[in-house]
């Protein structure tokens, strides 16, 4: 028979597992509110209303080839946060005759899981020629042009272009969006820290170039989104990441859609 002593022991050891496990459901609920806690961002196009959208990821012509899990119609969100500081870029380009053009902004965690399962199936090769064509898709993690967790899930990263309002037509930089290769790098034939063009296309694997002028056309974007807080990528002339981005360690998981739906 086990002392009074024992009982006593084991009861409070329950209560305190019981406890545990309780404040772990918490904390998982809580965690989940917040990633689910669209409150901080806005309309795209409400903040920068200048902006043309052309959401690749609604749509069926990206490096899939088909819609993305997670966009439920053509808009586009931000945090209120990046959404205020690309508005800044807005008016910059605007004076120089651009508006700008969005890709992509804020991507829910199921789009990334998405890639990732795509990315797996090394057999779908539907759009390889379009975005693609020099790699084999069996390297796309290892060279990390498709991982499980990305800036866009956080909210203040967006894709973007040049739309040339004299023209009517987007500014010409040379390569598609989602291009996956060196050819997509911002120092692909030019130094970007200096502006200098300098046709050094050694780095493509088909020997493919862009001209001084679409090296240009891209360092005009590069320049004003630095100038306003974003910071670039190394791989992707289209990508810029608002640099004291509000939420840097938070994948949120609410859909892209009009907010307040």
């Amino acid at each position: 028979m086990h002392s009074p002593f024992f009982k006593l022991s084991r009861w409070l050891a329950a209560i305190a597992a019981v406890s545990v496990l309780s404040a772990a459901s918490c904390t998982d609920k809580k965690d989940l509110s917040e990633k689910e806690d669209s409150s901080q961002f806005v309309t795209l196009t409400d903040a920068v209303p200048d902006a043309i959208l052309e959401i690749r990821y609604f749509g069926t012509y990206n490096f899939v080839g088909s819609r993305i899990d997670g966009y439920l119609e053509p808009t586009a969100l931000i945090t209120r946060k990046a959404g205020e500081a690309l508005k800044a870029v807005s008016d910059d380009v605007m004076a120089k005759g651009y508006r700008l053009k969005i890709y992509d902004a804020y991507r829910p965690q199921a789009g990334v899981d998405h890639f990732v399962r795509w990315a797996a199936d090394v057999q779908d090769t539907l759009m390889k020629a379009y975005f693609y064509p020099d790699l084999d898709k069996s390297v796309l993690f290892e060279q990390e042009y498709i991982m499980e967790y990305s800036g866009h899930t956080r909210g203040s990263t967006v894709d973007l272009t040049l739309f040339d309002m004299t023209t009517e037509k987007e500014l010409d930089m040379g390569g598609t969006f989602d291009w996956f290769g060196p050819e997509s790098h911002p120092d692909f034939c030019g130094n970007p820290q200096t502006g200098e063009y300098t046709g050094d296309n050694s780095k493509s694997p088909q020997g493919r170039s862009i001209t001084r002028e679409q090296f240009h056309h891209r360092m005009i974007l590069r320049e004003a989104m630095l100038r306003h807080g974003f910071k670039p990528l190394s791989s992707e002339w289209w990508h810029f990441t608002l640099k004291d981005e509000p939420f840097p360690d938070t994948y949120f998981t609410f859909p892209v859609r009009q907010l307040g739906q």
